[in-house]
């Protein structure tokens, strides 16, 4: 059965003075088209700026390549879009849309932060830049929702935690028992 398929769809992306084009047969192509929208939403909350100045620089500015909101922006689209860690950065650095996120041109911008560049900016981040950052984004929620309330008093916020369960195999390190699961199960934080 034969279907019809759109093979090109142009639509404008903010205030950009160039439409956005997403066509389905090229050869620089990329799957994470809808990361154009969490660029939006991004822009519109200024969240990942908020979160990149609450970051230490700490590099020598002689070898820096890639700022701080670009490594922040990044890792959090990445892990918007289904990318967990950072070992997939040698493959979406020249991505067109990863590329289009930071603000570089999608075909002949320079490439995107490696895996090193981002393990070592994951662990440079301090325990007070990460006390800021919780404050920032918990200032952003609520400024968000009062925003979109008019105003009003916030009577409640609820917090939904996520207790998915992430079994193990094997003797991995820093695997402890869950026994709500009645499995081994990664623990999220480090010990001490």
């Amino acid at each position: 059965m034969a279907t019809d398929c759109i093979a090109q769809l142009t639509f404008r992306f903010q205030q950009n003075s160039k439409p956005v084009v997403a066509a389905f047969d090229l050869a620089h192509a990329s799957s994470d088209g809808g990361a154009i929208l969490l660029k939006a939403i991004d822009r519109r909350l200024g969240l990942t700026e908020r979160l990149a100045g609450c970051a230490t620089e700490w590099r020598e500015p002689g070898k820096v390549q890639h700022s701080l909101l670009e490594l922040l922006r990044q890792r959090v689209f990445g892990l918007a879009l289904g990318y967990p860690d950072c070992n997939d950065a040698a493959r979406l650095a020249h991505d067109p849309i990863h590329k289009l996120l930071l603000d570089r041109d999608p075909l002949t911008g320079a490439a995107l932060g490696s895996q090193p560049t981002l393990s070592r900016f994951e662990n440079s981040v301090r325990r007070g830049d990460l006390y800021a950052m919780a404050d920032a984004l918990a200032d952003t929620v609520i400024g968000t929702h009062q925003h979109r309330l008019k105003r009003q008093r916030v009577r409640r916020i609820t917090l939904d935690l996520d207790t998915t369960e992430d079994p193990t195999h094997g003797q991995q390190q820093f695997a402890l028992f869950n026994g709500y699961y009645g499995t081994g199960a990664i623990c999220r934080c480090s010990p001490r």
